[in-house]
């Protein structure tokens, strides 16, 4: 490659929200539960990071009520996890509220989410009372 060539770019995220199916959303939920089950809080930095990545963008392309504050607390737990010197205090204090605003969402969800999201809720709590000792 001379030098007269075009660097290559990473192509800009498109404005357009992506299409979320039911199975899409069920897979990431799984996937995230197994990641708490499997995984302890003080070993989970980059995969949490992807975690919280996934959600977000799944999140960002819903028009669904009552997401602001899990949005901005997912923004928040990604830059805390990016930092090595972040306090284990602060993350506790997010995962334990993303915990709260997650049963919420759970108590309002119908059907086959309502579980899932309990669990998601108590599997949260427990990694920011893990941290929190």
């Amino acid at each position: 490659m001379d030098s007269t060539a075009a660097t290559p770019q990473t192509p800009a995220t498109p404005e357009v929200p992506m299409a979320v199916s039911d199975q899409q959303n069920t897979a990431l939920l799984d996937d995230t539960l197994t990641f708490l089950t499997a995984s302890t809080p003080a070993n989970s930095g980059p995969q949490g990071i992807v975690e919280i990545e996934r959600w977000a963008a799944v999140l960002a392309a819903t028009d669904r009520p009552g997401l602001a504050k899990i949005k901005q607390e997912l923004g928040q737990l990604s830059e805390l996890l990016s930092d090595p010197k972040s306090p284990a205090h602060d993350i506790a204090e997010i995962l334990a509220s993303l915990g709260a605003e997650t049963a919420k969402v759970a108590e309002e969800a119908g059907g086959d989410y309502n579980g899932p999201l309990t669990n998601l809720s108590k599997l949260l709590l427990k990694a920011g009372n893990s941290l929190s000792r």
